[in-house]
């Protein structure tokens, strides 16, 4: 077994039953798995929700963990399927699945406008009104874009463990992140227009 770091967790012990272990890991992952909970749904309630079963079913299924992936990256699996079906009690149509091109998603990559941001003072891109209004955009993106755009760009997980825990082609992870992105810079294109014009001369 190799040596642990001080903040890596032993797979080994948790397998074990190891009641500190486990501890240390709802620790280590209840700050990012409730971030990207709440992010998504935008309902603490349902965020905790998913976060509870998130661990509940890491500690009933750890035995089965074939470590073909990161610890983490199975823990975001986890937490990412039982999201979905949360949203899967709201809208049964909602699927991440990757079906090949997507209609439409040329026509997404083609947004109607963009603001150049470039003279709006740097209080106004970190006020607190903009930073609602970034929130406000991203809970606006479809659910299959705002959970790539929330893993890769917000979590900061790479292209492939977001293809590993979405079960999507890293083709399609990296597709739907750019129609995200540019959704979201045309939402708040309109949001920065208008901070534009009240601008004094």
């Amino acid at each position: 077994m190799k040596e642990q770091t001080a903040t890596e967790l032993s797979v080994d012990l948790l397998k074990s039953g190891d009641r500190a272990e486990f501890a240390r890991m709802v620790d280590q992952f209840t700050g990012p798995l409730y971030r990207l909970a709440i992010k998504l749904h935008g309902n603490p309630q349902d965020a905790e929700d998913v976060l509870q079963n998130t661990f509940i079913q890491a500690l009933q299924h750890i035995s089965n963990f074939q470590e073909r992936s990161s610890l983490s990256t199975w823990l975001y699996r986890i937490a990412t399927n039982e999201a979905l079906m949360v949203l899967r009690k709201r809208k049964p149509e909602t699927t991440l699945t990757d079906a090949g091109p997507e209609a439409g998603e040329a026509e997404d990559l083609h947004p109607v406008q963009f603001v150049d941001w470039c003279c709006l003072p740097e209080n106004e891109l970190l006020s607190e009104e903009a930073r609602t209004k970034l929130e406000d955009a991203v809970q606006n993106l479809p659910e299959k874009l705002r959970l790539v755009f929330l893993l890769r760009d917000i979590e900061g997980l790479s292209i492939q463990e977001t293809s590993q825990i979405l079960d999507l082609s890293e083709t399609a992870v990296k597709s739907r992140l750019l129609r995200a992105r540019l959704n979201l810079r045309e939402q708040l294109s309109l949001y920065y227009k208008e901070r534009l014009a009240k601008e004094p001369e």
